[in-house]
């Protein structure tokens, strides 16, 4: 009996591990493309100069970045608690949140396809990025105090 419950034990402190990983793999994906967003925000309010080249990369690395966000791997049954802002909603409708992040990815990707190739090109393409984040953040987001 000692045996089965230090079995159970050790899967269960595992687990709790692997969620702990995957929390921290979102987290690290989400701040990731935080960044990205806020260099390419500077451009659009002018406050960084227009870079065509640095534009195109910033774009291509929220398009890696996207390309590694796996709903399923990032957000599995069980990962909705401890230090996550991620909503209840995210579990409760898998099939929106994925359609969610698949605009985003396909705002970035047209964005890369045809690169901006002004600041008001730019603003286009950062209008839909933008529109596709802020959507996602109002239905599977928790806001914080």
């Amino acid at each position: 009996m000692k045996k089965l419950l230090l079995a159970i034990s050790i899967f269960a402190i595992a687990g709790s591990a692997a969620f702990a990983d995957t929390l921290a793999d979102r987290k690290v994906l989400m701040k990731e493309r935080g960044k990205l967003t806020g260099e390419l925000s500077k451009v659009v309010k002018g406050e960084t100069p227009f870079d065509a080249a640095a534009v195109l990369k910033t774009l291509q690395d929220m398009q890696a970045n996207a390309e590694k966000f796996d709903v399923e791997a990032l957000y599995p049954a069980g990962s909705d608690t401890g230090d996550t802002t991620a909503a209840p909603k995210i579990w409760e409708d898998p099939d929106g949140f994925k359609a969610a992040e698949g605009k985003f990815e396909a705002a970035v990707n047209a964005a890369v396809t045809d690169a901006p190739a002004d600041v008001d090109a730019l603003k286009a393409k950062f209008s839909a990025i933008g529109a596709s984040c802020g959507a996602c953040h109002e239905t599977f987001r928790v806001r914080k105090g």
